[in-house]
């Protein structure tokens, strides 16, 4: 029962990872490369995103990172309209506010498409502090994790952070928290496994 959860977002309480694999495909496609299937996605994918890009063949040597993460970004903020919330995101979030516990969301999100699109869903109310970052080139949230967490009154044992790659792992390692898994994101439930955290098969569990 920690005094205080910290979430991701992006394929932890927002399901799009199969929105990231649309649009990249559209880009490879229109660079003659090959499609990513969501198993390949979820292998591959990490943090800085920019390793990620290279290792489904796209050449920065052709195209610089930068005006393929815009070209992405831009799409994938067009388009973000057709994801929705994990099944009892709701539910849970309400129900953790109503147990007197507090939350915050953390993400590699830049800040204010973050703050749009949980205010689009009306989620806003239940957390204490919106953390993203300042660009959307998704290099990690680690710095923005610390200084976040510099400013914290709470006792990090009293903390958890629930995310849904091996990134938010290695941020509540150098937190010095605890991490669990929310299957079927970013990452496969293979490699959550085998990077040490456990899995939280539902968000219900977290009221218990």
């Amino acid at each position: 029962m920690a005094k205080h959860i910290i979430w991701d977002w992006n394929g932890t309480l927002f399901d799009d990872a199969w929105l990231c694999v649309d649009i990249m495909n559209g880009l490879l496609s229109r660079r003659n490369l090959p499609p990513l299937t969501l198993l390949r996605y979820q292998a591959v994918f990490d943090f800085p995103v920019i390793d990620y890009y290279q290792a489904i063949g796209l050449d920065f040597s052709v195209e610089p990172f930068e005006v393929l993460s815009n070209e992405f970004m831009a799409e994938y903020q067009r388009r973000s309209c057709e994801c929705q919330l994990r099944d009892g995101v709701r539910e849970v979030l309400a129900g953790i506010q109503q147990q007197g516990r507090t939350q915050s969301i953390l993400s590699a999100m830049k800040q204010d498409l973050l703050e749009e699109m949980i205010d689009h869903f009306g989620l806003s109310s239940h957390f204490s502090d919106i953390v993203g970052i300042s660009n959307h080139h998704a290099h990690g949230k680690i710095e923005s994790a610390q200084r976040w967490i510099a400013k914290q009154t709470l006792n990090r044992e009293d903390m958890l952070f629930v995310g849904d790659t091996t990134h938010d792992f290695a941020v509540a390692q150098t937190l010095g928290i605890s991490c669990i898994f929310v299957p079927s994101g970013h990452h496969s439930r293979e490699r959550l496994l085998a990077a040490g955290g456990s899995i939280l098969e539902n968000l219900s569990d977290l009221l218990v």
